[in-house]
């Protein structure tokens, strides 16, 4: 039986609980050869199984990152799809693997930055996670990134600011946290309430860095 027939599109189910149960199963038996062909169909003919099939794989990188990290390749190719979906689902795919395949990230910096800068919400939002992720893992990868991150903290809608210093916390450190507060500080002009109080937490932990 393929694993194809396990997606929620075969079984004629419009909910994800198919999608979560077989990247659950893949995950614990380490199935890789049926997370492979889960992985060759991104490219099926057929939208409904490249939706449901990036959507297994991501969850699946949530449980065991490692399954799928030797993707990240595809992922990158996604980013260049006409269907939004496949775009930002390639991000957050991306984002699950960006500290174990930082190099790929690196490689592909300016495809990243495009597709964040032309993407949706789902795919921005992800795209900070990618790339905080790969600067964390080596200093010349930071020195690239980490600007191009504080310059969209500067930039991005007064709503975004929490949860994207939230995600880029991973790549602040002693060298550069003064800058990434003092841009928050900044943004905080803009902020009250709870988003406040989120970028309050965040600056607190970077000043602990």
């Amino acid at each position: 039986m393929s694993v194809l027939d396990r997606l929620g599109c075969s079984l004629g189910r419009r909910d994800e609980v198919p999608n979560q149960e077989l990247a659950r199963d893949l995950a614990t038996r380490k199935d890789k050869a049926g997370i492979r062909e889960i992985a060759e169909n991104l490219w099926n003919k057929d939208k409904a199984i490249q939706a449901d099939c990036i959507k297994v794989l991501y969850e699946t990188g949530y449980i065991e990152p490692a399954l799928i990290a030797s993707y990240a390749e595809d992922f990158i190719k996604l980013l260049k799809s006409r269907n939004n979906r496949l775009v930002w689902g390639g991000m957050i795919a991306l984002g699950v693997v960006a500290h174990l395949n930082s190099d790929v990230v690196f490689k592909h910096f300016d495809e990243i930055k495009n597709a964040m800068d032309s993407g949706s919400v789902i795919t921005k939002d992800n795209g900070v996670k990618v790339l905080a992720e790969a600067a964390s893992t080596k200093p010349e990868y930071s020195k690239v990134m980490f600007p191009y991150l504080l310059n969209h903290l500067k930039t991005c809608r007064p709503k975004d600011v929490a949860q994207h210093s939230e995600k880029t916390l991973p790549a602040v450190n002693a060298g550069n946290k003064a800058e990434f507060i003092k841009v928050l500080e900044k943004r905080m002009e803009d902020l009250s309430g709870s988003r406040l109080a989120r970028v309050k937490k965040v600056v607190k932990e970077a000043n602990n860095r």
